[in-house]
Formats: C-alpha cells, structure tokens, sequence
C-alpha cells in the first residue's frame, strides 16, 4: 500500500510502499480516507514526543477517517506502531473508533478532530468550564487556538479573551466570539498590565497554547491582579513558544492559581474519545470553522515542511 514513510528520527515522510496491516482481534482495520498534520502527527513522526513509539520505520499520522471493513465511516486515533494514518489503510483498536455524524465531511472531521479536541478537552475535563466564565486563551490564531475561541462561546463562556503575537490574524480571531484582544508585544512590562487589567477583572480559565514568555508574564499578572480567594485554572495544553518558563514561587502561594495539563497521559484515552465525539456532534450546529487545504498523499514531502499553522493540511488517499 501506499503511505508517508518516515525512515528514521527528525526525517521527512517519503511517499512509497509500506506493507498492508493486519488486524488482530480487538482491533479494525480502516481504508483511510483522510488524514491531518498537526503539531501532535509531526512530533510523533520526528520521535520527539513523549508519546513517540520510537519505532522506525513508521508511518506517520496520528489520526484520520476512513472506513471499516463493513463499510462504517470513523474517526481513529492513534493506529497500532508502526501504523500510521497517512496510509490507503491501517489498523487501530477497535475502541480508538469514533463513528462520526453525517453532517461533517471527512477532510472537515479530519482536519477538526486533534485541534478541537485539545480545547474541548482542556474545558471539559480538567478546567471543568461552567457556563458564565471568563476565558483566556493564549495563543488564538492557530487552528487550535481559533477553535478554542469558538468552542468556549459554544459551551456558555460569557467573555472571551484571546493573545496572540500577530495583530492582523487577531482582528479575525474577534470575529470567530473573542471579546477582547491582547497583541502579545515584546514590551513585557505593557504586556504584564494588559494582562493585570483582564484579571483585575476576573479570569476563570486560561487555555494556553504556547508557554515561554507569555505563560510567564501572564501568571505572574494573574497573581499580581487576581481577585483575593478567586481561583484561576491555567491548563497547559501547548508550546509554540518554548519548552520551559521561569515562574517564581511566589506567584503560586499568593494566589489561588490551579496549574494542570491536558493531554494524552493527563487525560485518559477513552475521556478524549468521549471529547472527540462530543465535539463532531457539536461542530455542524455550532458552525465551528477550521480552515483546510487539502493535499494528495503522494505531496507529503513538499508539504510536510510547508505548514502555516493557521491552516490544517489534509492529506486525502485515492481509496
């Protein structure tokens, strides 16, 4: 079969041969229609995440839709190593399948899934957003964070506030449900009040998309501002700034800040199912919008290196 093959650690997928997978029992077998590249797909695939198999060679793609072998249309996650789900098939297990609602295509609900879900999770089962918050979302103009706005408003927050380093894209994000804006300018003393005026007001969740600088500054304003005894959830979901921040201890004891993750390992295999699921349901009648380009399977080496971040790359296989 044909499929994006990467061959060792920090390669770019190759388009070529790959031997078809086998089911074992408890597993499904798909012919994949479908498959995204996300921050999370190229990680795996480099061997630098920390859920990385390690195991090369591999095919690359962490999720994608296609359709069983009796003909029903799911979203999987997570193939069997070293399957992959940029490949004409692959294999997963059996409860790594989402049926998926007809009202959403298959590039739309593979280019959806990973970074909806991120937000979607984050709210639901670690920052366990009630109706009537006030959330932040730092770092809005990915596809990620441009969901994250949306899907904040869909569960009842009643403010949203969205960063980002790009003023323009920002401008756009207000029109997807942010009420405010907050351009992340290299002057960290003004962005530190920016920041402090938000809280002084009342921030109840923050959903963070890139650490470093930022994370940094915004923390420290939230404990500098935060109303007494009002807490705060910062949930850690991204870096796209930076691995590591520098947070003074301080900050945590003078505050009633509650700092967490939320991804694979802080949140079970099946609740994100649960929340993949939950999210296809809602992304029709919510109107959530995701742009996409769509890209053949046999493109992947020129594209692998050429996403924008704002767009989610769909690779589609001629299944």
């Amino acid at each position: 079969m044909k499929a994006a093959i990467v061959l060792g650690a920090g390669q770019t997928p190759v388009y070529g041969d790959f031997n078809e997978p086998v089911a074992a029992p408890g597993e499904s077998r798909i012919a994949v229609t479908a498959s995204a590249m996300s921050p999370l797909a190229k990680s795996r695939a480099s061997g630098a995440h920390y859920s990385a198999s390690g195991q090369f060679p591999l095919v690359a793609g962490v999720d994608g839709v296609g359709r069983l072998d009796d003909g029903r249309r799911v979203y999987f996650v997570l193939p069997k190593a070293p399957y992959g789900g940029m490949a004409e098939k692959t294999v997963a297990p059996s409860d790594h399948c989402v049926a998926l609602p007809d009202d959403i295509d298959d590039v739309t609900a593979a280019a959806i899934a990973n970074p909806g879900m991120s937000s979607w999770a984050a709210y639901q089962e670690r920052a366990r957003l009630k109706a009537g918050e006030t959330v932040l979302v730092n770092g809005a103009t990915g596809a990620a964070g441009r969901l994250a706005v949306q899907i904040a408003r869909h569960l009842g927050a009643a403010k949203v506030i969205a960063t980002a380093r790009n003023r323009e894209a920002l401008q756009s994000v207000a029109a997807l449900g942010a009420d405010v804006t907050i351009p992340l300018v290299e002057d960290g003393t003004a962005l530190e009040n920016a920041f402090k005026e938000q809280f002084a007001a009342g921030v109840d969740v923050v959903i963070d998309y890139l650490w470093g600088a930022s994370a940094e500054r915004l923390l420290i304003a939230a404990a500098k501002a935060g109303k007494e005894g009002a807490s705060m959830r910062f949930v850690q979901v991204g870096s796209a700034s930076g691995a590591n921040i520098t947070l003074p201890s301080a900050a945590l004891r003078a505050s009633a800040i509650s700092l967490m993750g939320s991804g694979i390992g802080s949140v079970p295999v099946d609740r994100l199912l649960n929340a993949i699921g939950e999210l296809f349901k809602a992304a029709a009648p919510g109107g959530f919008k995701v742009a996409t380009q769509s890209v053949p399977l046999s493109e992947v080496e020129q594209a692998w290196t050429h996403d924008d971040g704002a767009r989610r790359t769909v690779f589609t296989m001629n299944v």
